[in-house]
């Protein structure tokens, strides 16, 4: 059964407008959950919302939004005060710019969301809008209203659909100069270089999802199932912690895990064989 979409009202390009309806393009629905339970009673847990200070549970007709600007101070918010505040574009999402995907940083992205065209009507002018984005290879940016909050929205083609990517705005990405400016610089050897770099050939691939393996999912679902049945839940080993104090020598080592061999007395032993060859023919 598909989802519920989170978003439906209308795609404009311009003076070229479609009804679309937008979903939710991941999930975690599947991932195990837990609730919280009393263990005396095996009853589940059930939150209150009470005042800070009586203790008393407060009706939910009795609590507004509040702005903290000092300590035990707030400004009120009413709902009607932030409904006059709404933005016309609730239910639009209005494309303002094309740019390079390339040009979009990772640390911007948010969300990834489906738009499609809902209902019968609209197909047409969805298929333009959608073949016009595919065919300057670009994406384009758009605003659109969720939670009464105003998003930027990155728009590109995906098979017959569009993905929309909610992006942050640039108060919430914080300066990396915050963390990186305190890492040291060091020198690597070429020697280091040379073997990182066998490293990686050894476990280079293509990207497949498929081969994605959630090794703690899998192992709290053990763990429920030996609890169902009632069996005995062996306890873990202690972890080793491993101290790195060579790190050639644990380069070194980790091409020998890998399978790999020294690409260096590799390449000697080859021109060795190359020059007793060329002494042969000679």
């Amino acid at each position: 059964m598909a989802p519920r979409a989170n978003w439906k009202g209308f795609l404009r390009l311009s003076l070229v407008t479609c009804p679309v309806a937008l979903y939710p393009a991941t999930s975690e629905a599947e991932k195990i959950s837990f609730n919280q339970i009393n263990k005396n009673t095996g009853h589940r847990i059930r939150y209150l919302k009470v005042d800070a200070d009586t203790g008393e549970e407060v009706a939910s007709e009795d609590i507004i939004k509040g702005y903290q600007i000092d300590k035990d101070r707030y400004l009120e918010v009413t709902r009607d005060e932030l409904e006059n505040i709404a933005l016309e574009s609730t239910r639009t999402i209005e494309i303002d710019e094309f740019v390079p995907r390339k040009e979009i940083d990772d640390l911007y992205l948010v969300r990834p969301y489906y738009i499609v065209p809902d209902g019968k009507v609209g197909h047409d002018a969805y298929a333009v809008i959608r073949e016009t984005i595919r065919s300057l290879d670009k994406v384009a940016l758009a605003r659109v209203v969720l939670t009464s909050r105003e998003h930027v929205i990155t728009l590109e083609p995906r098979d017959k659909g569009l993905m929309g990517m909610l992006l942050r705005y640039p108060y919430e990405v914080r300066d990396q100069a915050e963390y990186f400016d305190e890492i040291q610089d060091v020198k690597i050897t070429k020697d280091m270089l040379d073997l990182a770099k066998h490293i990686v050939e050894q476990k280079s691939g293509h990207f497949d999802p498929s081969k994605f393996e959630d090794h703690y999912e899998a192992a709290l679902q053990d763990l429920l199932n030996k609890k169902q049945k009632g069996q005995a839940i062996p306890k873990a080993a202690p972890k080793r912690g491993d101290n790195v104090v060579d790190l050639m020598a644990a380069l070194r080592a980790s091409i020998k895990g890998t399978g790999g061999k020294d690409a260096r007395p590799k390449a000697r032993a080859s021109k060795a064989k190359a020059k007793s060859t060329r002494r042969k023919a000679s």
